[in-house]
């Protein structure tokens, strides 16, 4: 999520390989304020997902990336001020509204029984992706510092989010990511979610030791957040997707320095 080099990844971050810096002052960040500019995020959805990913988007309107979820939704953009387009966007889910719903959209991929106490002080983010042309540290860091004025805003004290490894190899990379990164990052017992389709460890070869996880997971733990348990195996997306949980109150106090404002 704050990686200042952006890697290729899929499905909720949307990145890809590293690509050329813009000028910070050329871009803004701000919540969409209208349908208009809701539709401007997910045409820049439908570009990275379906567009670049390859992924399989059950499109009501051809070139959009829609759900059910976004009109319960706030969206996040960055955009170049010097062509007015959306370069990046997060998708943002509170926990009251998560209710009226039915659930967090992780909740399609997990069993979030165990964080069930925390939704009412939770913001999800979903739907995470930037354009090709953008992927550096000043789009990243101006997501993450709108992100921080909803948190405080909303005074909330929880994010989650799903993050996504990629499954080229038939999924070996992600086992032997995933494998590595439980042994520090792993969240204590009571915080454990349990996925709807599991990705199948035990079937999976873990000699991938050059597999190097992807910007939005390295970003997520450097700011302190905790992998909640397994991946569940996205077959739309076809990627090995772990559900990662940030207490405000324990972010890096180098990064909350950065972003979060007193």
């Amino acid at each position: 999520m704050l990686d200042a080099v952006i890697e290729r990844s899929t499905h909720h971050d949307g990145i890809t390989e590293a690509a050329r810096h813009e000028p910070v002052a050329a871009l803004t960040v701000a919540l969409a304020r209208s349908n208009a500019e809701v539709l401007e995020a997910q045409r820049l959805r439908y570009r990275v997902f379906a567009g670049e990913l390859g992924a399989r988007l059950d499109c009501a309107v051809p070139g959009v990336d829609q759900d059910l979820y976004d009109a319960h939704c706030e969206h996040l953009l960055v955009r170049d001020t010097r062509n007015g387009e959306v370069v990046g966007t997060y998708r943002l889910l509170s926990g009251a509204k998560a209710a009226e719903l039915g659930g967090f959209y992780a909740e399609n991929e997990f069993d979030l029984t165990r964080l069930r106490h925390l939704r009412a002080d939770t913001l999800e983010i979903g739907r995470s992706c930037v354009h090709p042309d953008y992927r550096n540290g000043a789009t990243i860091a101006l997501l993450w510092s709108g992100l921080a004025e909803v948190l405080a805003r909303d005074d909330l004290r929880y994010v989650i989010g799903c993050a996504s490894l990629a499954m080229n190899d038939g999924g070996h990379a992600a086992a032997a990511i995933y494998r590595r990164l439980a042994e520090k990052h792993l969240s204590p017992v009571e915080y454990r979610v349990f996925p709807r389709c599991e990705l199948p460890l035990a079937a999976l070869d873990d000699g991938a030791t050059d597999a190097v996880p992807p910007a939005l997971v390295k970003g997520y733990l450097r700011v302190g957040a905790m992998i909640c348990g397994a991946p569940a195996w996205d077959p739309d997306f076809n990627t090995a997707d772990l559900l990662m949980l940030l207490s405000v109150e324990r972010i890096n106090a180098r990064y909350a320095r950065h972003f979060m404002k007193a």
